[in-house]
Order: C-alpha cells, then structure tokens, then sequence
C-alpha cells in the first residue's frame, strides 16, 4: 500500500493506550445487545478527514434509528466502484488509502469500499469525474445494520445455544440421523464455544477415522483446532507417505462461510464414510485436514465486538490500531514495505515476515507434518469470501507463471464448472494476482495498479515453499449482495455445491477422473452423491449413540470442558 499520511502518527501520541480483554470462549448476544463502539484509530482517522475536507452538514446523512442498529458501524455504507481504465484505478486507490478505508472486495472490473456515509463527498471530491457516475450503492445504513444481525443465531437459537438451556441438548450438536443438509448445526453459523466441543463430538464418535489435532497456538492463547479424517493401513510395516489435502477457513475472521463450510465439508465426509462409496474411496486414499478457522482471536472478536473485523487481534507499534493481515504475513514474496508504516490497514502485514503468530504456527506445522510425520501434502483449498473466484499462484505478481500452469488451469477451470452444476453459481477462475487488481481487454491486458499487495500470500507460500502443485484460494458467496454478510440461508447452499468441488478435487489428485472430463461425466459424478445423501439418514456409530438425546448429553458436559 502507499505510504499513509503523516497525521496517523502525530496523532497517535495523543491517544491513551487502549487494549481490549477477549475472554477465550465467548457467549454469543443477540447483536442488539452487544456493547459495541467506533474503534479509537478510526475515530481518529474520521475525524481528520471531516477537519480536512470538511463534507458540508447537509451531505451528512442521518443514520438509520431501528433496533438493529449497531453502533460500531452505525452510518456506514458499502460502494461499489466500477473500474474501467488505469486512471480511475490509480485514483481509488489513493483515496482509498489517504481516507483509511475498508476495501471489501475487488475484481477485474469493479472495487466495494466500506466507508462513514458523510465521507462519500469527500471520496468522490478525490476521484476524476468518470467515477462520479460509475459508482452505486450496495447497502446503505440501515441495510448493512440488518445484515449484520441477520448474520447473527436468532434470540431463540442464541438461548438455545447454552449449556445451561433445558432444550439446548436438541439444538446444540449434531443429528446423526440426517444428512449435513439437514442438520440444525447447519441452520445458522456457529461461534467459537459451539464450533470446538462439536468438533470434540465428532472425534468421539466416529473414532475409526477422525482425529483432533492443534495446529498451534494464536496470540491470544487460543488453541488453532483441526480434524484430521481419513482411514490408515494397519498392516504395513513400512507405511508410504501418506498423501494428505488441506482445507482451511477463517483466515480472514469476518468470513464466517468460510468457517462454516469446512465444517460442513468435515461432517459430510465423516458421516459419508462407508455409507458413500466414492466418499469411503477418498477416506482410504488421502488424509483430510480441516482448519474450521487459523484465526481464532479474529473470529471470536467478530462475535463480540465487532462483526466486521478482518486481521488477528495482535499488537502492533501503535496501540490503537491492532492486528496483521494473516494472508499477507507468509514469507515468500513477503511484501511489507507497503504497509509497514500503517498499522491501521486492514492488509497490515508487519514489519517482518511471519511477524503474525498464526501464520507462524500455521508454517511450522505443515513443517514439522512434512519433515517429521510422513505427510505429503498433494492439495489445499483456501476458503474466503466473497466474489466467486477460483484463484490459484501466483499471488505476488502476474509477472511470472508457475511451472504448472496450465494443469492448474485446468483443475480450476473443473472445479467452477461442478460449482456451477450444483448450485447454480458462476465461479471465475483466474490467477490470484489478477484477483488483487483491476484488468482490462482490449486486445492486449492491461494490468491496473494494486489495491493490495498480493506479497506473502498463504496461497503462494504453500505452493512454492512446501512445492504442492494444487493449491487454490476459492472465494465463496456472493457477488456482492451481501458480501462478508452472507445470510445464514445460505450456508447449506455454498456447502453443498463446495462440497462437489471437493470430491472432483479428491477424485482428480487420486487418478480417478482425467482432468479433460466433459460436463457430462461430470453430472454422472454428481449423481452418486446425491443418491447416497439420500441413503444417508441412519449413521451407525458402533451402537454406542441410540438416538440424539445421548449425543446432545454428552455435547453438553463436553462444551464446559
């Protein structure tokens, strides 16, 4: 990013230290009861701006009164910028980084920014006159209020969600007798304290082929909790190295689908195994290692304080302004000398490679998984959101191609087809560094300025430094709608078409589809699925779990371990 302006510091001498106590398992409120207000470096940053370019009083808009309001983010609004040539390019982002905006997402053609509605005036005074007319307004105030509680377990599904609740037993954990699209676990996004004892169940249970492990522990002191799933050889003496896939989320912590579809993705395929032939197949031929979230401090941080926040919850040289961007922590290509002097950014990277904790622990563990425990990894797939895009390496630059290139085209190219097939959505598959910056044809591509830097990426780092040759960030739902707001209606949905993505992902790296399969024999892949979905409404678990008033016993005692 540009270097910011030389008030962020001065003023940062004038602010009292502020640090904020996260308990470690937090209880979700009902979002209209959450405490919540302004962080104090962008107070600082809104009122420098409003003594600078002084909007006039009556561009000012009155925020939205309703009891959903919440008043971190009350007069907010989300634009969307519509891109067309490098000057305009160029412009947003300047402004963007001289105002300390919030970019939400951007593509090849369009950038959504969260701002303070009475700064829009002030935006748009720095921005040429071509983008006066090329912006609309995604959500106004009183919109994104509502997404953000709808986002949210409504008040009767918050009560039920304690251990203490006399019906919690019935809402709280798993349904071994349906299939994951059915499953009340699934009905609304879940935080932390529920997230990590249904994780303990499943181990519990099914304990032929689901292991607990932790990958490390946050900043905060929180453990980095993951399941591994799949089904070892027990009669060789001298095992190979076993072939394993990654499947992260919540990298970013306001990307609650991400987190709920490696959960959904963990369930269908624990629960699928031996009841699902193609399913027991990849359980037999791979290791499966779901991280629901490498950014616990974040995401806890999201369900009570603020639903918006994106980086850890580290400290950094200015009090006020906390937290590193995880995906632009990693050290190859890292790229921090556009963001080290500004801590407030949101793709903040440090002021050295793997500086951010989680990102650290998250390397040593696939180092140590390599170098010591007989692992090969062979895929990951990086769950984000929003804007549907299937991104592969590299990241840093579009400058270079990976060795690979075209089989990683290929792969992605299948995996947004199946995407399609199954719910119905268009997936773009491109190379990540094209997802961090404006393009345009027009016979020859022309590459627009960066609105972030794409150094230091995740994605990059596990491709080149580890040399796995499938390695891809998918973005999930939607396009903009709602954007990191996704309603909780659409969980099953992203589940179920990620879900195919998954098994084409895992039939592919086993041999068991050729990368040149037609959309017909794709549909017969899907097919099987589906019918065995159906068949899948009584799991065995060995007879020790009768009916669900047992699991929801024991998920109980277990969530105030």
């Amino acid at each position: 990013m540009r270097a910011p302006s030389l008030l962020l510091v001065a003023v940062s001498t004038l602010l009292a230290p502020t640090v904020l106590a996260v308990p470690s398992y937090p209880q979700p409120p009902p979002p209209p009861q959450q405490p919540s207000h302004h962080p104090a470096w962008r107070s600082v940053t809104d009122a420098i701006v409003r003594n600078i370019w002084s909007p006039p009083v009556q561009s000012r808009p009155e925020p939205a009164i309703s009891a959903l309001t919440h008043p971190k983010h009350s007069g907010d609004v989300v634009v969307r910028f519509n891109i067309s040539n490098s000057q305009d390019a160029t412009s947003l982002a300047d402004a963007a980084d001289t105002l300390f905006l919030d970019l939400w997402e951007y593509t090849d053609d369009w950038v959504d920014i969260r701002l303070q509605g009475d700064l829009l005036p002030s935006l748009l005074g720095l921005l040429p006159s071509s983008l006066h007319r090329a912006h609309s307004l995604l959500m106004d105030d009183f919109s994104l209020q509502h997404a953000i509680s709808d986002t949210y377990p409504s008040s009767r599904s918050a009560r039920l969600l304690q251990p203490n609740s006399p019906t919690h037993h019935s809402a709280f954990g798993p349904k071994l007798g349906t299939s994951s699209s059915e499953n009340i676990f699934f009905n609304d996004y879940q935080p932390l304290s529920v997230i990590q004892p249904w994780m303990r169940l499943m181990a519990s249970l099914f304990t032929t082929h689901v292991r607990i492990i932790n990958i490390g522990t946050t900043y905060e002191g929180r453990d980095i909790p993951a399941m591994r799933i799949g089904v070892h050889p027990t009669n060789n003496d001298s095992p190979t190295r076993r072939k394993t896939i990654l499947i992260t989320g919540g990298l970013h912590a306001r990307e609650w689908i991400s987190t709920s579809t490696v959960n959904y993705i963990a369930y269908s395929l624990i629960t699928g195994y031996g009841k699902n032939h193609v399913i027991t197949t990849l359980l037999e031929e791979f290791d499966w290692v779901f991280v629901p979230t490498i950014n616990p401090d974040g995401y806890a941080y999201t369900w009570e304080t603020d639903r918006l926040w994106r980086k850890n919850r580290q400290q950094t040289s200015l009090r006020f302004c906390r937290g590193l961007d995880l995906d632009r922590s990693f050290s190859f290509k890292w790229d921090g000398a556009n963001t080290r002097s500004n801590p407030c950014s949101e793709s903040f990277s440090g002021s050295a490679p793997f500086e951010a904790v989680e990102s650290k622990r998250l390397a040593d563990w696939a180092r140590n998984e390599t170098d010591n425990n007989n692992v090969d990894f062979v895929g990951l797939l990086d769950l984000h959101s929003y804007s549907q895009q299937i991104l592969y390496p590299y990241s840093y630059t579009c400058d270079q191609s990976p060795p690979n290139l075209e089989n990683l085209q290929e792969v992605a190219a299948g995996l947004s087809k199946v995407m399609r097939l199954s719910g119905g959505r268009y997936y773009q598959s491109a190379p990540a560094c094209e997802g961090n910056v404006g393009l345009v044809s027009t016979g020859d591509r022309q590459v627009f300025p960066r609105f972030e830097t794409g150094g230091g990426s995740f994605l990059d780092w596990f491709y080149h430094d580890l040399k796995v040759k499938y390695t891809y960030q998918v973005k999930l739902r939607d396009r903009g709608t709602y954007g990191f707001l996704l309603p909780r209606d659409h969980i099953v949905p992203t589940g179920k078409e990620v879900l195919d993505a998954v098994i084409y992902f895992g039939k592919l790296l086993s041999g068991q589809l050729d990368l040149t399969a037609t959309e017909e024999e794709q549909v017969e892949l899907k097919q099987p699925l589906q019918q065995d979905e159906e068949n899948m409404t009584s799991i065995d678990v060995d007879g020790e779990v009768e009916d669900d008033e047992n699991v929801m016993v024991e998920l109980r005692r277990r969530s105030r371990i």
